[in-house]
Parts: C-alpha cells; sequence; structure tokens
C-alpha cells in the first residue's frame, strides 16, 4: 500500500522505532508465520542474528528486549508499558521464552549473535531469524530489515514491496512523489496541501475514520506527555541523565500562571523534552516520523494549539480541525521524505529523523496558520536545509544524549521555518525537492561513524559514566 499518514504516526514504544518497533514487528511476523504454517510445534530451538547498526547499538535501544517480545507474539502498536515490564522479567527470571506464545524455549538476550561489523546489502539494520528442529534441521529462516519509522522490508521481496508500492500509488486520486507533484495538485485543484493528503487517505479510510484516527494519535501524545510529567529521578541506561520535564512543569506552572505568549518556547521546550524522556525510557509513544524525533511534532502542534493566534477563544472542534489539518499536511511532507530519501537515523544520520520531523512539523504549523501551499513547502524546505548533515550520535547507542535537547531545538526550528515562510510569499530559490535529494545525497557520504552506530563524535568523545 502507500505510504499514508497511519504509516507515518504509528504508536509503538520507545526508545527507537528504528531499532526497538521494526525489530519487534519483524519477529512478531516471524513468529506468526510460524503459527500459521503448522511447524510450531516442532520447533526446538532459536537463533537471532544482529548486523550492522542493529548490532552495534542494539543494547542502548532496546533492540534485543523488543525482539524477545515480539517472539512472543507482542505487537507495537498493540503491547502496553506494564506488558513489557512483566513479560521480560518473566523472561529475566526463568530464562524461558514463549515463542508464538505457545512453545517454550531456553533463549534471552544473551544469546543473539551479534554482527556489528557486516553490512547486510539491503541496509545496515538487518536481522534473521531461524528456528531448528531436535535434529538440528533448518524448519525456518526469515531476513528482515528495518528501514526507520518502525518500517519492516523482508529480504527477497523488496522489488515485489516495491511494484506493490507503485501500483497504489497510481491508484491514489493525487499520487505524488515529489514536492513539485504535490504542489502541481494544489494548484490545479485549488486544494490545500492537508486536503491532498485527506483525500488520498479517503481512498482506505472514511473521512470520519480519518478524523477520528488522528485525533486518537494526538490524544496518545497528549497521554504520553502526561505519563511524563509524572516520572521522576533518572533515565534507563547507565548514563545518569536525569529527568527534567518533571521541574521545568513545576516550575512554569507558578510563573506563567496565565500562559503568557512569552513564554511559549519554554511550553514547546517542556513538551519536546517531555515526550522524548518518556521515549527514551521505553514508555509508549507515537513514532512521528520516527520515535527519536517523536517530541518535536508533538511540540509544535501544541504551540499551534496555544499560541496560534485566535485560539484563546477557539472551541474543542475548532482546536480538532487544527490537529487533524495540522497532522495531515506533515504527512504529506513525510511522504516525500519516505519516496525520495529515508527517515532511517542508520541510514542517512539524524537529519533523516529529526531533520525530517523538524520539516513535517514547519509544514503542518504554516497550514494552520493559514499559508498557501507554496508556503507549506518553503516552511518544510527552510526547516530541512538547516539541519542538513546532522549526526546521528548517541552517547552509550541511547536514545538520550543528544537526542532529547535536539527534538526541543528542531522543534524551535520549525516553529521559526513556518514564521519565516509566512512572512514570504512561497517563491524562493531552493526547492523542498531539491532539499531531499541533497539530505540523501549528504546521508551516502556520510561516514557510518555518524549513522547510529556509536562509533564516532559524541559517542565516543564523551565518557559514560
Amino acid at each position: 500500500m502507500a505510504v499514508g499518514v497511519f504509516d507515518l504516526f504509528s504508536i509503538g514504544i520507545g526508545p527507537s522505532s528504528s531499532h526497538t518497533v521494526g525489530p519487534m514487528r519483524a519477529a512478531a511476523v516471524f513468529a506468526e508465520e510460524l503459527k500459521a504454517s503448522g511447524i510450531l510445534d516442532r520447533v526446538a530451538s532459536l537463533r537471532v542474528d544482529l548486523y550492522g547498526s542493529l548490532a552495534a547499538t542494539g543494547h542502548g535501544h532496546g533492540t534485543m528486549t523488543a525482539i524477545l517480545l515480539g517472539l512472543e507474539g507482542f505487537h507495537p502498536e498493540l503491547i502496553l508499558p506494564e506488558e513489557v515490564e512483566a513479560r521480560l522479567a518473566a523472561i529475566a527470571e526463568t530464562g524461558t521464552l514463549q515463542l508464538a506464545g505457545a512453545v517454550p524455549l531456553p533463549y534471552g538476550v544473551k544469546d543473539m549473535v551479534l554482527r556489528p561489523l557486516t553490512i547486510l546489502p539491503r541496509h545496515t539494520n538487518g536481522m534473521t531469524f531461524t528456528v531448528f528442529a531436535a535434529d538440528g534441521e533448518v524448519l525456518r529462516s526469515a531476513t528482515f530489515f528495518s528501514v526507520g519509522g518502525g518500517f519492516i522490508v523482508r529480504e527477497g521481496e523488496e522489488d515485489a514491496a516495491l511494484k506493490e508500492l507503485d501500483e497504489s500509488k497510481q491508484e491514489l486520486p493525487f499520487p505524488f512523489r515529489t514536492a513539485a507533484e504535490l504542489l502541481e495538485h494544489c494548484q490545479k485543484t485549488s486544494l490545500s496541501v492537508s486536503e491532498v493528503m485527506r483525500i488520498n487517505e479517503e481512498d482506505s479510510y472514511t473521512e470520519e475514520e480519518i478524523r477520528e484516527g488522528l485525533l486518537h494519535i494526538y490524544s496518545v501524545m497528549e497521554g504520553c506527555v502526561q505519563v511524563s510529567l509524572k516520572r521522576e529521578g533518572l533515565l534507563p541506561g547507565g548514563l545518569k541523565v536525569r529527568r527534567r520535564a518533571p521541574d521545568w512543569h513545576e516550575r512554569l506552572m507558578k510563573e506563567d500562571k496565565d500562559r503568557d505568549p512569552k513564554y511559549w518556547q519554554e511550553w514547546v521546550n517542556l513538551i519536546a523534552l517531555a515526550v522524548n524522556e518518556e521515549n527514551a525510557s521505553g514508555g509508549r509513544v507515537v513514532t512521528a516520523p520516527t520515535n527519536g524525533a517523536a517530541g518535536i511534532i508533538p511540540a509544535v502542534l501544541y504551540y499551534a494549539l496555544h499560541f496560534a493566534p485566535g485560539m484563546d477563544k477557539a472551541t474543542q472542534a475548532d482546536r480538532d480541525d487544527v490537529v487533524v489539518k495540522f497532522l495531515l499536511t506533515a504527512a504529506a511532507v513525510g511522504v516525500l521524505y519516505k519516496e525520495q530519501a529515508s527517515i532511517s537515523g542508520a541510514e542517512v544520520g539524524c537529519q533523516g529523523e529529526v531533520g525530517s520531523a523538524s520539516s513535517m512539523a514547519a509544514a503542518g504549523l504554516a497550514e494552520v496558520l493559514g499559508g498557501t501551499p507554496q508556503q507549506v513547502e518553503n516552511a518544510a524546505e527552510i526547516a530541512m536545509e538547516h539541519n542538513l548533515g546532522l549526526t546521528c550520535d548517541p552517547i552509550g547507542g541511547l536514545v538520550q544524549i543528544p537526542c532529547i535537547e535536539r527534538n526541543a531545538i528542531a522543534a524551535a526550528k520549525a516553529i521559526n521555518a513556518a514564521k519565516m515562510a509566512l512572512w514570504g510569499d512561497g517563491t524562493h530559490r531552493v526547492s523542498l525537492d531539491e532539499v531531499i535529494v541533497t539530505m540523501r545525497e549528504t546521508g551516502k557520504d556520510m561516514s557510518s561513524k555518524y549513522k547510529e552506530t556509536a562509533m564516532g563524535g559524541l559517542a565516543v568523545n564523551v565518557v559514560e559514566c
């Protein structure tokens, strides 16, 4: 199917969409196939091989534990944080995995085979699952790639998947792969970017389903913030990073009782930090479009709902309209990054995660503030242009430093990009398509040290403890 809004905004658990959500999803698919094939009762042993970035930073990203949960049959969009804790505690205590929820196997994190220096041809985030019979016979084996944002691709099915994707796109009312094509649709029909995206989504859902689904997505974003504001202490992992969101919130509630506009950036920072602190602790978040960048869109959307002109008099229906329009516009820009480049930090660096999210958020804000399609495209371009070359070098392989603060900085960039675009008439020298291609080429040229391997940058130049 063509990439849609509910692909780019999906519910999962932290701390990483490519290293946690994708691997869990792949493992769950493999477990379901074992069940459906009728060979589950013959399985006597299991082997999991992790390659490239998954092996290099998997411990810090929760890859191994996510795979264990997936092999038990849990899906990232359905599992609850309390279920995560309960099952992982049981596996650690008993040393036994319940394959597909039915077959007990002695297996744990320490049994996984890590190959950080082996990069499979399709993508650096590769994993292979193999099950054996009691006599050593290979019953089934499958290799998957986690390509960013929780998306997975099976080895050997890449061409078929691309063909299906292309065919499904052509069936849409307004197919687009580039910003130029998107703007052409807007020009010919006098539709906004969000309206073009909504009409395409109606190929799969009713208008009411789209609205309800997007409002649910935003409710999860809000819930993520509320949970985070109640947690105190240190984030897990050994870096001893202190949660700041609860203290910041308490201070803001004292200093800004009347929601003074001069505090807009403090509130935006708070939302971004809260979401990413929750993500770093393995909590429930919305990939937007990835987990590592999950705080940017909620923070900018918070700005739109609380600090945009006229929002102080808006009805709940008006606020819901803003949410829907914002997310549809952001998703339209997200499609461009998925189509022309990548949203995987392991493939193109953090410019593909934080950069893409900042660009999407800038577009969403520009649209809800009344921007034309050309101004929306300009806002997205400005935001990405000033995230080009951003490396992915988390200390200790944890999605904490510099990831959490980076979300807050990128949210402010998105707001500024939208404001700059709205002060123009939509004409500009550099197009969004040119910037997206530049991001892709920059990612190709970037040393692997700076692409989620923990082998360069802050990851090696800052002492972990």
